[in-house]
């Protein structure tokens, strides 16, 4: 079988035994796939040849870039030794070596008076990490003697994974809606989307009326709510949503004052994503549970952590007749070789300064969504660091929208891929989320293509 024999049997096999997330698959059976084969620093290439920038980091993993060194060769490393051992009754090197250096780095991260964060609870994704934080949230309260603590509040336009936990804290309506017979009760405060503020007024005249409304649901129901969970500073793929500055504060600040916990949702904004190592040090705060995920591995293998206080930790100990065992875990909870390539991430942060010399491409990204804000069909251009959305309008004046089914965004995102440029948009939002280590010139390159995409398709 010839090459290009081969490249098509690839693609009928796709179509025949492939079923991809968040894809009608009516319209990928009526296209040709792109199927990736190889892939080099912060560009991927197809089976026949084609290179494209990897303008979202292969869904906002990749930080470093594909093929590290480093990370290669601590996973060959690690195949050596073990590849996997389960953390039911045992422990492994890296598990033990990677949570160390993690809760060093997130207490050295955020510096405040409230109590640190030390302990870690291994999953494998971030939906797994955010359906631990929820159990653990409604299972602490409830060792400590408080009942009637079983719901949530979350925000409007949020995200948080797509496990039923997850998704009952959830505020897409696209995503989320079609499930709402089998999700649990939770509250809703409105986002701090200031663009297409649902309360109708302008920051910062506002003076955070969004804030307030999420006071007024605390003050009537804290009672009820375990947890507040957010997504700090930016709402991911609620369409790149970043809140203004001290919206987070405020947050911090509710869940203290209404006695509830408040898990902090970092698994699109952690590792370096908004400039620094975690959201929360933009605004100094510690949350009562963090979630991660996504960056933890450099985009080389699923892992994700729970972590949380000892005060939190604390709760669930007790004679093993008091039943206060935190029962959850996953077959490759703890994963050696996953654990490996956490631990060569954060060596690469340090040894090449990642952080440092992203500050100058921040302010590339930056300069380039004041230009682009001017086109007559983009509303608004957003960013946090090196997380960006560029949201698409029918008309500027009004801010109307483009009809979902039009399909706005993916015809950006088409014209983009045409031009060696591999883009995932949010509707009518556009993301821009390459790795952390993308060149100052693939990243100019990167922004051209975008930029004349969307002129060329508005």
């Amino acid at each position: 079988m010839g090459m290009l024999d081969e490249n098509r049997h690839l693609e009928e096999l796709d179509k025949k035994y492939i079923w991809h997330p968040f894809t009608q698959m009516k319209e990928w059976l009526d296209e040709k796939p792109i199927i990736i084969s190889e892939g080099r620093d912060c560009f991927i290439k197809d089976i026949y040849g084609k290179w494209y920038l990897d303008g979202v980091s292969s869904i906002w993993v990749n930080i470093h870039g594909h093929r590290k060194k480093e990370i290669d060769n601590a996973i060959k490393e690690q195949i050596d030794k073990i590849s996997h051992s389960t953390l039911l009754g045992l422990s492994n090197i890296p598990v033990i070596k990677l949570a160390e250096r993690l809760i060093a780095l997130i207490n050295s991260s955020l510096v405040t008076r409230h109590s640190s964060l030390s302990k870690v609870f291994y999953s494998d994704n971030g939906s797994t990490s955010v359906e631990v934080a929820l159990k653990m949230a409604f299972q602490y309260w409830k060792h400590k003697g408080i009942d009637g603590k079983h719901s949530f509040l979350s925000l409007r336009n949020a995200y948080h994974g797509d496990t039923i936990g997850a998704v009952s804290v959830g505020g897409i309506e696209i995503f989320h809606k079609v499930f709402s017979p089998l999700l649990f009760k939770s509250y809703n405060a409105p986002s701090p989307y200031c663009y297409r503020c649902e309360i109708k007024l302008s920051y910062p005249d506002c003076k955070f009326a969004c804030l307030k409304k999420m006071e007024d649901i605390l003050r009537e129901n804290s009672s009820e709510i375990a947890a507040v969970i957010i997504e700090p500073l930016v709402q991911a793929a609620g369409g790149i949503i970043v809140s203004p500055a001290g919206y987070l504060k405020g947050v911090r600040d509710l869940c203290t004052k209404y006695n509830v916990l408040m898990i902090a949702d970092e698994i699109a904004t952690g590792f370096g994503r908004t400039g620094k190592m975690f959201a929360c040090e933009h605004e100094n705060i510690i949350p009562d549970i963090m979630c991660l995920s996504k960056g933890i591995t450099g985009g080389y293998l699923p892992l994700a952590v729970t972590v949380t206080t000892e005060e939190v930790y604390n709760a669930f100990l007790g004679e093993f007749r008091e039943l206060k065992t935190f029962f959850h875990g996953h077959s490759y909870t703890g994963n050696p070789l996953a654990c490996a390539a956490a631990c060569a991430c954060l060596d690469i942060f340090e040894k090449d300064e990642t952080l440092k010399k992203l500050q100058s491409k921040i302010e590339v990204l930056e300069n380039w969504c004041n230009e682009v804000s001017s086109l007559s069909h983009v509303g608004e251009a957003r960013n946090k660091g090196f997380m960006a959305g560029i949201e698409l309008v029918r008309d500027k004046q009004t801010k109307e929208p483009y009809a979902w089914e039009e399909k706005m965004g993916w015809k950006v995102a088409y014209h983009a891929r045409d031009n060696g440029v591999f883009i995932r948009p949010l509707g009518n939002i556009i993301v821009i989320m390459p790795p952390l280590t993308i060149s100052k010139e693939n990243l100019k390159q990167m922004l051209k293509v975008i930029n004349d995409s969307i002129i060329a398709v508005t």
